[in-house]
């Protein structure tokens, strides 16, 4: 699979009350039984909510066919084994996997060594 790394940081959000998505190239608003939960750039996080920042974003290729199957297995199998934990979403066309921004390196050492391939605006070293 070819995965883009998104060039800015993330953040995850929580709060009870409704939130707004903000902006950027990934950004969305989940709701459950607990509340709502926020995701998008950590400069745009919600005040007010509870936050956690630093992830990274990799943006599966896509669109994705509806019919495709073990793609979030086989790139979270390699993150697995490599201890990077994820936070995962999908859209209609295509997966984003986010990962602490202090694991990026494992997460693209383990990716690549599992057969994806990983660019984006910057080398996490």
């Amino acid at each position: 699979m070819k995965l883009m790394l998104l060039a800015e940081p993330y953040a995850v959000c929580t709060a009870p009350h409704p939130l707004e998505p903000g902006p950027g190239a990934l950004a969305a608003v989940l709701r459950d039984a607990d509340g709502y939960t926020w995701v998008g750039p950590e400069a745009e996080a919600p005040q007010g909510a509870t936050c956690r920042g630093g992830w990274r974003a990799l943006a599966v290729e896509g669109p994705l066919d509806f019919g495709l199957t073990g793609v979030l297995a086989a790139l979270t199998a390699p993150l697995a084994e490599a201890g990077v934990p994820v936070f995962v979403l999908s859209t209609w066309a295509t997966d984003f996997l986010l990962v602490p921004g202090a694991r990026l390196a494992a997460a693209r050492t383990a990716l690549t060594a599992a057969g994806h391939e990983l660019a984006g605006a910057e080398d996490p070293g």
